[in-house]
């Protein structure tokens, strides 16, 4: 069958972006992405966040008769949440595409709840569609290497028939670029921070994954030790969410300067420029938009040593990770801040997360999968 698609000649390329699980990460980064190449045509497919396990295996069928996939393409961007593998064979024109895989996160690194059921359904959808994709691009370094890992342990589980190079070959076709932090939100001067009695913001999602018991040992370790402190505890809040968060508020009320979610994006930047230290208590973080922005907006960090958190938050300002160990890490962090508050350490943007920096990265990674024939 002839290629009918429109070959991108450096006019306008027809970009179709797809979405499986549109989190608002996810959306936002969609967004940022059709905002910095506005001279690309963009189509855009999202499926609502809900139903994780129906969506991931489902989106596909949700699609099925789509006319968009009917339509030729220059390129096609899908999210880690789809599956792309599935979509490639039920459309057979996009096999003539080149396919980028955006991983935002990966399911061999995600903790699974005790309330969940235990599938490798999730695992097989991402390494499929990273087999399909012409390139995967991961949010971070901890992201590629822990889907890298989580892959070369799924298939140490096959009892036969493994096949050869297929670790080498994703890694060879991987690539990190982060999503990018807006401009608008870094400081141009460092700011001030009241370090005799600090503004602590945890502004992560209300789920069990981002350790808000953790926070709560640290509040009480923060106590113990007599080390003053006020509180905005913000982010996205669902309609079931761990006991931690009550507890927090009924024994720390009198503390509390922000709680709950903020609707306004402009309520909630003034209060990333408000707060002095931006806490992470995450179990799992891919990338850490929270911390990022919070960091931009001249807060200081204080987060756990792992995750994604080594590539951009400063050494001094990592506690200990005790995983195993809620009260060890809880005094781990207590002692960072305050070594931070007895150093009356500054704010360290990550500047290399800016979007007027990142859009070189993308622009030739754009390059390089809309015109294969110029990096031969």
């Amino acid at each position: 069958m002839a290629d009918s698609r429109i070959l991108y000649s450096g006019d306008s390329p027809r970009v179709l972006l797809l979405s499986g699980y549109d989190a608002t990460s996810h959306q936002r980064w969609r967004e940022q992405l059709t905002s910095l190449f506005p001279d690309f045509h963009w189509q855009t497919l999202a499926l609502p966040p809900r139903f994780f396990r129906w969506r991931i295996r489902g989106n596909p069928l949700s699609w099925l008769n789509e006319p968009a996939f009917r339509e030729p393409w220059d390129l096609v961007i899908a999210t880690s949440m789809v599956d792309l593998a599935s979509l490639r064979s039920f459309h057979p024109q996009l096999a003539q595409t080149p396919c980028l895989l955006y991983m935002h996160e990966n399911q061999f690194a995600f903790p699974v709840s005790s309330a969940q059921a235990i599938s490798v359904d999730p695992q097989v959808v991402n390494l499929y569609s990273a087999i399909s994709a012409d390139c995967v691009v991961f949010n971070s370094a901890w992201n590629r290497d822990s889907f890298l890992n989580g892959v070369r342990a799924f298939l140490d589980k096959m009892p036969d028939e493994v096949p050869d190079g297929l670790i080498a070959g994703l890694g060879a076709k991987s690539r990190v670029i982060p999503v990018p932090i807006e401009d608008r939100l870094f400081v141009d001067q460092p700011r001030a921070i009241n370090w005799a009695y600090p503004h602590l913001l945890w502004n992560h999602r209300w789920e069990y994954d981002k350790g808000p018991e953790r926070l709560l040992k640290l509040l009480h370790a923060l106590d113990q030790q007599s080390l003053p402190f006020r509180l905005s505890v913000v982010g996205e809040r669902f309609r079931n969410y761990p006991l931690a968060f009550d507890q927090i508020r009924d024994q720390f009320g009198e503390r509390i300067a922000h709680w709950g979610f903020l609707d306004s994006r402009s309520e909630y930047d003034q209060l990333l420029r408000q707060a002095d230290v931006v806490v992470s208590t995450a179990l799992h973080d891919f990338q850490g938009l929270s911390m990022l922005e919070a960091m931009a907006a001249g807060c200081v960090p204080l987060a756990p040593d792992r995750l994604a958190y080594r590539e951009y938050v400063p050494a001094h300002h990592r506690y200990a990770s005790h995983e195993q160990d809620t009260d060890a890490e809880a005094g781990a962090a207590a002692d960072c801040l305050e070594h931070l508050r007895l150093q009356r350490a500054d704010g360290c943007p990550p500047h290399a997360w800016r979007a007027s920096v990142l859009t070189d990265a993308y622009q030739a990674l754009f390059d390089r999968m809309l015109h294969p024939a110029r990096n031969d």
